[in-house]
């Protein structure tokens, strides 16, 4: 598996990390745990970190070196890519792989040089598309740039199987980047229900998060940027208080998690806009935490707001409800399929503040409601595990392998997926390397 740009070992909730780090590890885990050996390619930030890193039996992160070992912003990752992959093909001389599964875009591109020399398959996963960012900015972003289209284009061309977390994303990988829909396959992400479940319940949770007993807790979970919409909560927070003055006295709303992508450029902006508000005194900002403690600040709350503008799955949604806490989260992307709508939480179409300030009045006035999205969003998430997802994916690697050895149409139009194109894609940067990688 490769993951160029972010460590599978970084801390979710902070910086580029989030649900596609959560997502590398715990699919890894599952499928060593039906006999596969995984490698974990990244890049080496520096960290004081071995290069390699065991993380479960048959699981393990290598750190390859790739320009400076230091931590540097993602735009710059794809000067790196050509660096990046020589190092990763001669890793294969050393260890013959069957597979490579890349995550994210820049992934794809490192990938396809490296199935390509290795001759196994290339199965990617895009966790993001840029043209569907694009279509849902928020007021104040900044679009995806045209080179990333163009990078996704092209890792689309040379995936022998794209991996989409639901039906949406396959559909849009089909429509707008022109995916074989043969070739596009889909695959819900899991849920580690030994680590996310009601534990010890509501209660406790909050005497060790010194929470109070009877608060309203609406809870929001996931890097502070614009795409994950924070603004829309502490707006809706506003408009609640606004039409229910009484409830300032029992709600207490933790943000949980770290800037990320365009929210660093205003790294004081949300909280001035909860001094614009006026509900600064209900807010509470934690710096991302670990998994385990996250789990805690599920179980703590009432309900989990995930108003993202765009969201490829939406995985705090799914670890939330199995810990017993129903979810209030836009319709879009995969949270409708994260979110049984009306029985484990309720979905909002569309982004008006006031939508989600009607919706959390209603919650804090039925706890009992509450309470039964409860309990069925706890077994809604069993029925979702990694186990599931690495069977539905195993299938999905050994169609790869199968098609590639039979001179599937992918291979066979494709013989150097990346190569000459990918350089002109980069603005021919290493006009000295065609020739070699051809």
């Amino acid at each position: 598996m490769l993951s160029v740009h972010t460590s599978p070992l970084h801390q979710p909730g902070t910086g580029d990390a989030g649900g596609m780090n959560v997502y590398m590890v715990e699919l890894a885990r599952a499928l060593a745990e039906q006999n596969a050996s995984v490698d974990l390619f990244t890049r080496c930030r520096g960290e004081g970190l071995p290069d390699s890193v065991d993380v479960a039996a048959g699981v393990r992160v290598r750190h390859l070196h790739a320009g400076p070992c230091k931590p540097l912003p993602k735009e710059s990752m794809r000067d790196l890519l050509l660096e990046f992959s020589l190092a990763l093909v001669r890793c294969g001389a050393e260890h013959p792989y069957d597979l490579v599964h890349s995550h994210y875009w820049l992934s794809g591109q490192a990938g396809a040089l490296a199935a390509e020399h290795w001759r196994v398959p290339l199965v990617h996963t895009m966790h993001t598309l840029a043209k569907v960012k694009n279509s849902c900015l928020a007021p104040d972003d900044t679009p995806e740039p045209q080179w990333r289209i163009r990078g996704e284009a092209g890792v689309v061309r040379a995936a022998d199987r794209l991996i989409a977390n639901t039906p949406d994303e396959a559909g849009a990988l089909v429509s707008m980047y022109g995916a074989d829909r043969l070739r596009t396959e889909t695959v819900s992400p899991g849920v580690d229900t030994r680590l996310f479940h009601p534990g010890d319940g509501k209660q406790r949770a909050r005497a060790r998060l010194g929470l109070p007993p009877s608060a309203f807790v609406p809870l929001f979970a996931g890097r502070i940027q614009p795409l994950k919409a924070p603004d829309v909560l502490v707006r809706a927070v506003g408009d609640a208080l606004r039409s229910a003055p009484a409830m300032r006295s029992r709600m207490v709303v933790p943000v949980v998690g770290g800037l990320s992508g365009a929210g660093t450029a205003a790294p004081d902006a949300l909280r001035h806009l909860c001094r614009e508000e006026g509900v600064l005194d209900v807010m509470r900002f934690v710096p991302a935490v670990s998994q385990e403690q996250l789990a805690d600040w599920y179980r703590a709350a009432d309900v989990l707001v995930v108003p993202s503008r765009s969201e490829s799955f939406g995985l705090v949604a799914l670890e939330a409800q199995a810990c017993g806490t129903p979810v209030l989260a836009a319709a879009v992307g995969g949270l409708p399929t994260a979110v049984w709508d009306g029985v484990t939480g309720l979905l909002v179409r569309g982004h008006d503040p006031s939508d989600y300030a009607s919706r959390l009045l209603w919650l804090a006035e039925h706890p009992h409601a509450l309470a039964s999205m409860g309990h069925a969003a706890v077994r809604h998430a069993e029925g979702m595990s990694w186990q599931f997802a690495a069977d539905r994916t195993l299938g999905v690697y050994e169609r790869a392998v199968r098609t590639r050895a039979l001179g599937g149409a992918r291979a066979a139009a494709c013989p150097c997926p990346v190569g000459r194109p990918f350089l002109e894609e980069q603005g021919s940067r290493s006009t000295s390397v065609p020739s070699v990688l051809v």
